[in-house]
């Protein structure tokens, strides 16, 4: 039974059985009581529905239904109005397109809810291309039914959706844990910089991983105070912050740590406690997702009684080295801190600041005002909207000039394919084209195999919820279980057979659009983004050690405003991250563009590891020693304003001076002078590297 228990407290598992409840149902109702055409245009307008959902509670799923199926009306009623028409619906479709795709720009919830209805257009017009396919009621009876079905789980189970994002969260915060452990490595001449890439890539799944925990919780909570488990998820989402704060925190420069305690095993100690801290972090982890009652995860003390002897060894058996020194005991204290805020459960104070900011607009009018920013040639969503609107347009011309009655697959690919970037769409496209051929070989076998009738209706509704179990992580599989649903809809009048050649052609067809669209329809090559993001995280890492600095004089609070600005800065750095790794996968450019591009990255990682340090160590000074923190912080977050300006414009840029501390200097600001020496480091490896 743990394997039965296991998969009911997967992450897809509520996902899946509400899709077969929901085709379950319709299939059931159009078999015993309604008409057996209806079938079709109901089961795709469910799965349309289910495409449009969001983890929210079920006042914003609510509020999100009403929106879907205004937008789904819409969209049919537009469609069945103008198909007939040929030069009409090739003008209604491109510019539908374009503005559903702007107005995703409003927030991540209508860009999902916009998808979706351009979806729905699609099932529309294969509803059409069935022989005896019922009318639009049928499409927005099945849109309706799932909607209703997946108000009433998130009424019975609000907080599933939290305790997901949670332990998914904690998985991401294990999985960075053992990336940093990795540079810990005590080995001379080893590839630092794919180590630090790795690492990168895994704080960009931290960082969208946190804020899939902030948004389920701000939906939940909103402005209340939360209670009971709601309080407790909450606290444990403050303390992974925390910890996220203390894996990025670089006390030293790892190489040059390395070669000062090659001789000794205390670099091996510290990766060994931080890979004991991510099995912890896991064990959390399947805690939070299997809704167990949280116990203290007690580390081994073993490990860390070990390293503070072998740090203790050190300080009695070589000579002092005060830099050295420093950061390691530093570091000794935040691997502490670190393990602490593992086992911690979470608890609110009543005097902190709980409040969380969210990403999505409060009227109508901002969110016309998010849209509006974004109607420009830089936008990637204006690019985008023009692209996959031009795409569409193109698709649509050719199945007109092939077999105008039933090409529709041709659009419904190119709207799956075109993704707005080059490397997203070049997956995107082998995995449909294989899925398809997987799902058309699969139907053929199954339509050999399977009597006729009513026998292929669980087999139909099995696909159909097979495709959410799949979409996420292995788009192929999803696509060929689609395929074979799409495949089973046309077997129930009677076209199965022959639906799977021009099913073929057409997904090669829109393939073939969807590649020619993002390699030639105002192409958004990441090479020529990258400077901005580079400059825009500089700027939030300024911000950032603005931030830090005040807290040297006030104390450490994580108050709403110091959680934004680590938050912008984290996001700034993810977002280069993620634009590396695409900027990697396309074509054109030169090798020393991409050898650039990893060298900016891994330097910006580093300024955000000594920006983390700063922030974990955060304790009031004496007057004195916080005015000097909080001019030599003024004078380096100026120098990296001045940074971002030369690299999205090519300005030359000074060397920054930072002072060396003074030898009266207290530990604290002594760490603090040389944390902001090794920014200027950064800042000078970032100034030395040739314009793009």
């Amino acid at each position: 039974m743990p394997t039965l228990r296991h998969l009911a407290e997967s992450d897809r598992f509520a996902d899946v059985v509400r899709v077969l409840l929901a085709l379950g149902g319709i299939t059931a109702w159009c078999t015993i009581q309604g008409p057996p055409t209806a079938i079709v245009p109901a089961l795709l307008g469910a799965i349309a529905c289910a495409l449009a959902e969001t983890d929210d509670a079920w006042r914003g799923r609510l509020r999100g239904l009403v929106v879907t199926l205004a937008c789904f009306t819409l969209a049919a009623i537009v469609v069945r109005a103008t198909i007939a028409h040929p030069a009409l619906f090739a003008i209604v479709l491109p510019a539908g397109t374009f503005i559903l795709v702007m107005l995703g720009a409003a927030s991540g919830r209508y860009a999902t809810i916009a998808a979706a209805t351009l979806i729905l257009a699609v099932y529309t017009m294969i509803a059409s291309d069935v022989p005896g396919g019922a009318g639009l009621s049928a499409i927005l009876f099945g849109a309706a039914w799932y909607g209703l079905l997946s108000l009433a789980w998130s009424v019975f189970s609000p907080q599933r959706a939290v305790r997901h994002a949670l332990a998914r969260l904690y998985e991401s915060l294990a999985g960075l844990i053992e990336a940093k452990a990795a540079l810990f490595e005590p080995v001379r001449d080893l590839d630092r910089q794919s180590l630090e890439v790795a690492y990168s890539q895994r704080n960009l799944h931290t960082v969208q991983a946190l804020a899939s925990v902030r948004g389920a919780l701000l939906d939940r909570t909103g402005r209340r105070q939360p209670r009971g488990r709601a309080a407790s998820r909450l606290a444990m989402f403050f303390v992974a912050q925390d910890i996220h704060e203390r894996i990025g925190s670089s006390h030293y420069p790892y190489d040059e740590l390395v070669g000062a305690l090659y001789h000794s095993d205390i670099m091996f100690r510290f990766g060994r406690l931080l890979r004991l801290q991510a099995a912890a972090c896991r064990e959390r982890a399947g805690a939070v997702r299997t809704g167990t009652r949280l116990r203290s995860i007690a580390l081994p003390r073993g490990a860390l009684d070990d390293l503070r002897d072998a740090l203790d060894h050190r300080r009695r058996a070589f000579a002092p080295d005060q830099a050295v020194d420093d950061a390691l005991a530093a570091l000794l204290r935040n691997m502490e801190s670190l393990q602490a805020a593992i086992e911690d459960e979470g608890s609110l104070r009543d005097d902190g600041d709980i409040a969380l900011q969210g990403d999505e607009p409060r009227s109508p009018r901002e969110a016309l005002a998010r849209i509006r920013v974004r109607l420009n040639r830089r936008s990637m969503h204006f690019r985008h909207a023009v692209r996959l609107s031009a795409g569409l347009f193109c698709g649509y011309l050719l199945m007109q000039a092939l077999h105008p009655s039933h090409g529709y697959w041709i659009l419904m690919t190119t709207l799956f394919v075109c993704q707005p970037g080059y490397g997203a769409t070049r997956r995107r496209l082998i995995q449909r084209v294989s899925g398809t051929l997987g799902g058309l070989v699969a139907g053929w076998a199954l339509l050999q195999l399977l009597p006729g009738g009513d026998w292929r209706l669980p087999v139909l509704v099995a696909s159909g919820a097979a495709f959410f179990a799949f979409r996420l992580r292995r788009y192929a599989l999803a696509t060929g279980a689609i395929t074979l649903f799409v495949l089973l809809c046309f077997d129930r009048v009677g076209a199965g057979y022959t639906a799977i050649g021009p099913r073929l052609l057409d997904t090669l067809l829109g393939a073939c659009v969807a590649a020619a669209a993002i390699r030639f329809v105002l192409p958004d090559w990441r090479v020529r983004r990258f400077d901005d993001l580079v400059a825009d995280a500089l700027l939030a890492y300024g911000r950032y050690l603005e931030r830090i600095a005040a807290q040297y004089a006030t104390g450490k609070v994580d108050d709403l405003p110091y959680r934004i600005a680590r938050r912008d800065a984290h996001a700034a750095q993810a977002a280069v991250a993620g634009n590396v790794a695409e900027l990697l996968t396309e074509p054109g450019h030169a090798p020393e563009r991409g050898e650039r591009a990893l060298r900016l990255l891994t330097a910006l990682q580093a300024g955000l590891s000594h920006l983390s340090t700063l922030g974990v160590h955060r304790q009031a000074l004496p007057p004195a020693d916080a005015d000097s923190v909080g001019r030599l912080a003024r004078h380096v977050a100026d120098a990296f304003d001045a940074l971002a300006d030369h690299v999205r414009t090519g300005m030359p840029s000074s060397a920054l001076d930072a002072p060396a501390p003074p030898p009266e200097a207290t530990e604290t600001l002594r760490l603090v002078i040389r944390q902001c020496r090794l920014l200027a480091r950064v800042h000078d490896r970032i100034a030395a590297l040739p314009p793009a």
